[in-house]
């Protein structure tokens, strides 16, 4: 008997999206695997167009937007209520390869002392191109950062084993060990929540497996055009904020301190890299084209 996989997918705003990562879900060939869509508080017709486009599916609604790690427990909850062995959370803006689900159930199944697998992701733009081969935690410092990132698809990032942290992007764990360490922590509102949930998974004795035979792929990407560079600087600071609160909560005195003086550099970082893509598009095109957010989930 095949173990139970529910998939799911956090919606907020996003039908289109969320469509076209529902279809590439409908070719995914692991037995006994659903997908639950949970919709946060959409205002954009988001429920009647996945509704009519997928009559079938699960959809959970929740009557307002309660950000990323509140609506994903509650998805949780009804998985967990269906009688879910393992559940895979997905970003709504992702499309995946059909055969990504087993590998990452399959590491669970046979390593007891894994806790959560985690998928090679890329850049859905620039498909040969990696955003997560990996998590770099370092607390001590205020280090957190992805393996590979921006980095062209290599022999080097195919190899499995332990990492330091599960993008939220796209992770699998077991019922019983998300129950376990009680699920996102909801104070995080957005970033840091995943970083958070793996430490706390690695203090129960079990690890983070990155496992590269399992694919999909990133929207990383959305307008620029106005006000760019102060929607990425909007972005900094949020991203900055949850890290904060991660360092925070762990006591990690020395990492905030470290973050801090290095957040002027981070700023510069992304200005740096937003001109560089506008410029990029204007040589290409003649026009502006969209640029990349800096780490658009996390």
């Amino acid at each position: 008997m095949h173990p139970v996989t529910w998939i799911v997918v956090l919606n907020w705003n996003g039908a289109d999206d969320t469509l076209a990562c529902l279809n590439s879900l409908a070719g995914v060939t692991l037995p006994s695997c659903r997908v639950l869509v949970v919709d946060n508080g959409s205002t954009d017709g988001s429920p009647r167009r996945i509704r009519d486009a997928f009559a079938d599916i699960e959809l959970l609604l929740l009557p307002v937007n309660c950000g990323y790690a509140a609506g994903n427990n509650a998805g949780f909850r009804r998985v967990r209520e269906l009688q879910a062995d393992y559940v895979i959370f997905l970003n709504n803006d992702t499309v995946v390869d059909a055969g990504f689900c087993l590998p990452l159930v399959e590491t669970l199944q046979r390593n007891p002392a894994a806790g959560i697998a985690v998928p090679k992701i890329f850049y859905w733009d620039r498909p040969d191109t990696l955003w997560y081969a990996g998590g770099i935690v370092r607390l001590s410092t205020g280090l957190i950062s992805h393996v590979g990132l921006r980095k062209k698809d290599a022999p080097e990032f195919d190899r499995p084993g332990s990492t330091g942290y599960a993008t939220g992007c796209c992770f699998a764990v077991r019922t019983r060990d998300f129950s376990a360490v009680g699920g996102f922590d909801e104070t995080f509102r957005m970033y840091g929540e995943d970083v958070d949930l793996s430490l706390r998974v690695s203090a129960l004795g079990l690890s983070i497996e990155y496992v590269p035979s399992s694919r999909i792929w990133h929207k990383v990407s959305a307008s620029l055009h106005g006000n760019a560079v102060l929607k990425v600087i909007k972005k900094v600071i949020k991203k900055s904020l949850g890290v904060l609160h991660l360092l925070r909560k762990h006591r990690a005195w020395r990492g905030m301190v470290c973050y801090l003086l290095l957040l002027p550099l981070r700023l510069a970082a992304s200005f740096r890299d937003v001109m560089k893509k506008r410029i990029s598009g204007v040589n290409k095109t003649g026009r502006g084209q969209d640029a990349e957010h800096i780490q658009n989930r996390h």
